[in-house]
């Protein structure tokens, strides 16, 4: 049986304002005041898992630990199939220091040059911390696959090239409302809420 959260404030590991924000209008129904662990001055530790799980729960714990309150993280990548799950936990390292995306989808194109497999899937692991060390771990999915040259301007990282399987448009096409609905993040999300937040 998942803890339930019951206190008032949450701090979002994280010092990236997109996600906190959203994060923060995925809580707002269970009235959770949230804050981004960067306003709180803590710093971001060194990603040492070697799995989306791994790297969330790190940064949760950290975040707990630092600001003596519950806290939640996310990690979330790109897993392409033809490269044994890769760019995966280093989805964000493979766009380099400027975080340049095109840079890094390019680098996914040319290591799949000659292959016929081009199913890839997005995973966003969640951990839920509390200061006492107890932690609740969620992921969520979602199967595509790749497309050359990406295509739109909506979405993010690696979104232009990939397509959920069942679509004709990539992530970086569909209306941002729809991707929210339906990503990774928010399969995750939905599995946090049920276990830890509805009454």
């Amino acid at each position: 049986m998942a803890r339930r959260f019951a206190e008032k404030k949450l701090v979002i590991a994280s010092h990236n304002p997109g996600k906190v924000r959203e994060i923060g209008d995925l809580l707002r129904p269970f009235s959770v005041e949230v804050v981004s662990a960067g306003d709180l001055g803590i710093s971001e530790p060194e990603e040492t898992g070697m799995t989306f799980r791994a790297n969330a729960e790190l940064k949760a714990r950290h975040s707990a630990e630092a600001s003596g309150l519950p806290a939640l993280a996310d990690d979330s990548g790109l897993a392409v199939t033809a490269l044994n799950g890769d760019p995966g936990i280093y989805s964000a390292r493979w766009a380099g220091p400027s975080k340049d995306f095109g840079h890094a989808m390019q680098k996914v194109e040319e290591a799949l040059a000659g292959k016929t497999d081009r199913s890839a899937r997005f995973v966003c692991a969640l951990a839920l911390a509390w200061p006492d060390g107890h932690v609740e771990i969620f992921e969520g999915t979602v199967a595509g696959d790749l497309v050359w040259p990406p295509r739109g301007d909506k979405g993010f990282g690696y979104d232009p090239m990939f397509r959920p399987a069942g679509e004709a448009l990539t992530y970086g096409e569909i209306d941002p409302d729809e991707k929210h609905a339906t990503s990774h993040r928010a399969a995750a999300f939905r599995q946090l809420v049920e276990a830890c937040f509805k009454d």
